[in-house]
């Protein structure tokens, strides 16, 4: 079950509730992303379970090159 009802078909762009499109048979994905607020309750979990405090998780940050 998807997160959020809304789907938009990436081959076509359909809206629909399914996460095959009805219309072209192509894949759909969220049409919105989820909501966010700087308050979210379940921040320090979210921390917690990916780690974030550890030393090796900075290691796995994209950075520019370079050249950039």
């Amino acid at each position: 079950m998807a997160r959020q009802l809304i789907q938009k078909c990436k081959t076509c762009g359909a809206y629909s509730y399914e996460l095959i499109c009805p219309i072209c048979g192509g894949n759909s994905q969220a049409a919105a992303p989820l909501k966010w607020t700087p308050e979210d309750p379940q921040a320090h979990r979210r921390r917690k379970m990916n780690e974030v405090e550890s030393e090796t998780w900075n290691d796995t940050l994209p950075s520019l090159s370079e050249e950039e």
